[in-house]
């Protein structure tokens, strides 16, 4: 079966300097893929190539079957992009935003109209459908973003941190949107600064650092690799982490300390996974 999202040997150089180095990942069709990594580590360029706003400099992309240099136009029509930064024009209305886009798709009209109502009611502003998006909330704005992406029904939806910056109530309504739609089948690909986000929502998770990925596969995978059991230990004014494969190897490890003074046991997260690979905070 063709992978939805297939990248081999890709390679960005901006002004001689490597930005995403030797990159090699598939996705494959109906997945919810979590893609981390520190500022810097060539995430957003990534995205930026699989969404055909930039060209690699080697390698192959291909989304939806097709390459994303040779047949970027079909490349385009099989995907939709929720970015991190508010693209909905403010001094049009919701319907005037969706209108736009989907004469921007050429989708005949009867069918345009049907579809824009069909979406704006899944993302709860189809009573809002009349008001400028300027006088939309922060959450508002970003669901009609999601309905905008998928008005073309696309076959592949990239969502660049759709969450930030929103309240906890706001971010819960848009994974309850993003996990049914993954339920029906939709491929997706997911960054975001948030751990729980992505703990919640994916099914497979790659980590990137320095243009590089260093670590792929399940939440499981990732915990059986670097160790289930985790013991803190409070050194000055830092924590130092100590993983083993179980949470019974750790409580033994502890148990024969003399001195567990700032010292505890609990079971690793994908936090402590990713500072442990990376040496950094995710933000």
């Amino acid at each position: 079966m063709t992978a939805a999202v297939s990248l081999q040997n890709v390679h960005k150089v901006y002004n001689n300097i490597p930005v995403v180095n030797d990159l090699s990942f598939t996705i494959q069709a109906g997945e919810m893929f979590g893609l981390l990594g520190p500022n810097g580590a060539g995430k957003s360029t990534t995205i930026r190539m699989l969404t055909t706003l930039t060209k690699p400099s080697g390698g192959r992309i291909e989304v939806a079957g097709f390459d994303v240099v040779r047949q970027s136009l079909q490349a385009k029509q099989s995907i939709g992009v929720v970015l991190q930064q508010i693209s909905v024009d403010g001094d049009l209305s919701v319907w005037e935003n969706m209108e736009m886009h989907g004469r921007l798709h050429h989708i005949p009209k009867q069918y345009r109209q049907q579809k824009i109502n069909q979406w704006l009611e899944y993302v709860d502003l189809a009573e809002r459908r009349d008001d400028l998006v300027k006088t939309l909330s922060g959450g508002m704005k970003r669901r009609l973003q999601i309905a905008r992406a998928l008005l073309h029904q696309p076959k592949i939806l990239f969502l660049d941190e759709p969450t930030v910056g929103l309240d906890p109530q706001t971010r819960r309504r848009i994974w309850e949107i993003i996990l049914d739609l993954n339920k029906q089948g939709m491929t997706m690909l997911l960054t975001t600064h948030y751990m729980d986000e992505v703990d919640y929502l994916c099914n497979r998770i790659g980590i990137m650092d320095n243009g590089k990925l260093i670590s792929l596969g399940t939440l499981q995978e990732l915990r059986s690799a670097h160790g289930q059991g985790l013991v803190m230990k409070q050194v000055g004014d830092r924590l130092e982490y100590l993983f083993f494969p179980n949470l019974e190897q750790a409580n033994a490890y502890l148990d024969q300390q003399v001195d567990k003074t700032g010292m505890m046991v609990r079971p690793s997260n994908l936090e402590d996974i990713f500072v442990e690979l990376t040496g950094r905070q995710l933000d």
